[in-house]
């Protein structure tokens, strides 16, 4: 059986760890609870290894709180709030607990402010990098209802999600970005070292060279001798990207040209959906207005286009006309996630359905994913396959042009 590593923390508030051999980490976390103890963590001897490892040389240690820690971390504090832990307690087993030096620098100053007086929500609305506007004001909601432990719990659920479908998405263009940068190596290699070998006997054969070959070998010796302005000017043209990307009104074409891009288009749309989906019902169902909670819905659209849409129903949303028909009249929202919407509305269980949405468009991602992967390494595949055939009949026509040769 596999060796799992585990944190936990014992019926007198301390912190213990160590190693057991268990079937599955249920197993372990079900032993765990045999014992009295209230488990934190508990995860395979290997991943526990690599967890230590980031506590390595300061050239290798993550700078920034990671979103996956931001997970780990709510979902952690939910379970010591669960367990009956004081806040101020909770933190201070989590600051023990911190696998990085900035979840340790968060957690450090959450705490101290905690025990200055502030609230928890007030605490985190201090480091708006790590701790975004929806998340602050949904522990907000949780502390005045008292409920601070099942929100903290939602909220962990929902960022679990939400990295769950950005890791599939990163997974899933893994293998074609690798393709097509094996692709760009094998062509510039074939360009640039063995077209290049051709040119003597085609030049001591003094027959005439095939158009085809003539434009191969002159791109192959304009690669060689400017590949480094090729490099300056793709730089340059990712910098010129960026940059327009950082303004507001550059943002918002980009991302309206993603909306419009052929099947792409469609993936975004639906990542975005469940998006807005998952967030607004998680906000509503513990208690956020619906105004402020659709508020905070819109800071965590990535897609500004989208954003600017939602915005424009929020609008109306504040006019008392409802959530459906302004969600119809923005254009971008599917018609199966709108009829939804609105039989939430009229059932009055919009938060519960809107967390229906959200799962069911997480999985259209998922197989949009796929189809997209079915057709795009194909593709690339069968392009590259008749490029360099392309490449090499030109070459070989060349070669045979120089026995052709009068009697």
């Amino acid at each position: 059986m596999p060796r799992y590593s585990y944190k936990a923390v014992a019926a007198d508030g301390e912190v213990i760890e160590g190693e057991i051999e268990a079937a599955s980490r249920e197993a372990v976390v079900e032993r765990l609870h045999a014992q009295g103890h209230v488990p934190i963590r508990a995860e395979e001897s290997r991943a526990a290894a690599v967890a230590r490892a980031s506590r390595g040389p300061a050239l290798f240690r993550a700078r920034r709180v990671a979103r996956q820690d931001v997970a780990a971390l709510t979902r952690e504090l939910a379970t010591l709030l669960q367990a009956g832990l004081p806040l101020d307690r909770a933190l201070s087993i989590m600051f023990e607990l911190a696998v990085t030096p900035p979840v340790r620098d968060v957690t450090e100053a959450i705490r101290e402010a905690v025990r200055g007086g502030a609230t928890l929500a007030d605490a985190m609305q201090a480091h708006p990098d790590v701790f975004p506007n929806y998340y602050v004001g949904m522990v907000r909601a949780g502390e005045a209802g008292g409920t601070l432990e099942s929100v903290l719990a939602r909220l962990a659920e929902a960022l679990k999600h939400a990295q769950a479908t950005r890791e599939s998405v990163r997974s899933a263009l893994r293998y074609p970005a690798l393709v097509v940068a094996m692709a760009g190596v094998s062509l510039a290699v074939l360009m640039t070292a063995v077209i290049p070998e051709f040119r003597p006997l085609f030049e001591g054969s003094g027959a005439a060279m095939p158009t085809s070959t003539l434009v191969i070998i002159w791109i192959s010796d304009f690669l060689a001798a400017y590949w480094w302005a090729l490099a300056l000017v793709a730089v340059a043209a990712g910098l010129a990207l960026r940059q327009h990307n950082r303004s507001p009104d550059g943002r918002l074409r980009w991302d309206t040209w993603l909306l419009r891009a052929p099947l792409l288009g469609r993936l975004v749309v639906k990542v975005e959906v469940a998006r807005f989906s998952r967030t607004l019902g998680t906000l509503l169902g513990n208690g956020v207005g619906v105004l402020n909670a659709m508020s905070m819905t819109i800071e965590t659209l990535e897609n500004r286009a989208v954003a600017s849409a939602v915005a424009k129903a929020q609008g109306r949303l504040a006019k008392g006309e409802g959530l459906a028909e302004p969600l119809i009249e923005t254009g971008v929202f599917p018609g199966l996630a709108l009829q939804l919407v609105r039989v939430g509305e009229e059932t009055g269980r919009l938060d519960a359905m809107l967390l229906r949405i959200a799962d069911i468009y997480d999985e259209e991602v998922r197989r949009e994913i796929e189809r997209l992967l079915s057709l795009l390494v194909p593709v690339i595949t069968l392009s590259l396959g008749l490029l360099i055939a392309g490449i090499i009949g030109s070459m070989m026509a060349a070669i045979l042009s120089t026995y052709d040769l009068p009697f």
